[in-house]
């Protein structure tokens, strides 16, 4: 395991590299750190050269003035730009991270060997959050920047500097990134492979789960009808798939993207 700093923009990035065979670049989710991402980065290095890091204000990572999708995007792209890789890798997005890698490999064809979204890049036929969601995720969002802030117990990798406005204000504008990302898929030149949840919102029959789950699976039907060589799977499972089903996640990863025998740099 090597790990280092990549700085950019005014922020540091912490970066963690270890693993044999393909490049492969994990970037977590809003509110998600490469600790928390644990479980799931020990397997796929069995396989592959993994790289991991922390977004901007997550983690390790210093924290920053802006926390906007293009701030998180341009963090993304520090990290293969600050890397020898011998070879493209292939990019594995987890929620925002999905966002992330997509417009990443969107605008640098030939770069990526493949994409891996992880229940998010979503091409939602219409906004995942209504006037009558808002309040929901207004308390959300405390709980979250209360939750994580303060730095949880198990230290500093996990804690998230986002104050509870900057997550509502993120969640609100990840509505209008998805609204055209159907565009984005298409400028793609790499193989894609979605792993989703079957109930991002959980399994309640009341409130605003059944309408976002329903919405949820509609958005990826209608990336496929558009886009039918990308290839997505079914995970019985919440938003918290990678913490959940990390070992099912790999399996599909490892069947999509067999190994090669690349030497890690």
């Amino acid at each position: 395991m090597r790990h280092f700093t990549i700085h950019h923009d005014g922020v540091t990035l912490p970066v963690s590299r270890g693993g044999r065979g393909r490049p492969l670049v994990l970037c977590p989710g809003l509110n998600s750190t490469q600790a928390d991402l644990h479980e799931l980065t020990g397997l796929l290095r069995r396989d592959h050269d993994v790289v991991t890091f922390d977004l901007r204000g997550h983690g390790l990572a210093s924290a920053a003035g802006r926390y906007g999708f293009d701030a998180f995007l341009s963090d993304l792209a520090a990290v293969p730009a600050g890397l020898d890789l011998p070879s493209a890798p292939l990019l594995v997005g987890y929620s925002l991270g999905a966002d992330l890698v997509v417009h990443h490999a969107s605008a640098r064809p030939g770069s990526v060997a493949g994409l891996v979204l992880i229940d998010g890049a979503n091409p939602l036929p219409e906004p995942f959050i209504t006037e009558a969601d808002l309040a929901d995720f207004r308390a959300m969002a405390q709980d979250l920047a209360a939750r994580h802030g303060a730095g949880p117990a198990a230290g500093a990798a996990h804690r998230v500097a986002l104050t509870a406005q900057d997550i509502h204000a993120l969640n609100l504008e990840m509505d209008v990134v998805r609204s055209g990302i159907l565009d984005r898929y298409r400028k793609i030149d790499c193989p894609v492979t979605m792993i989703m949840s079957t109930s991002i919102a959980g399994d309640g029959t009341e409130g605003r789960a059944p309408r976002h789950n329903r919405l949820w699976r509609a958005g990826v039907e209608r990336l496929l009808r558009d886009r039918p060589r990308i290839s997505a799977s079914w995970l019985d499972a919440d938003h918290r798939l990678p913490f959940t089903h990390a070992a099912d996640i790999a399996r599909i990863i490892r069947n999509a993207h067999p190994p090669s025998r690349e030497p890690t740099s």
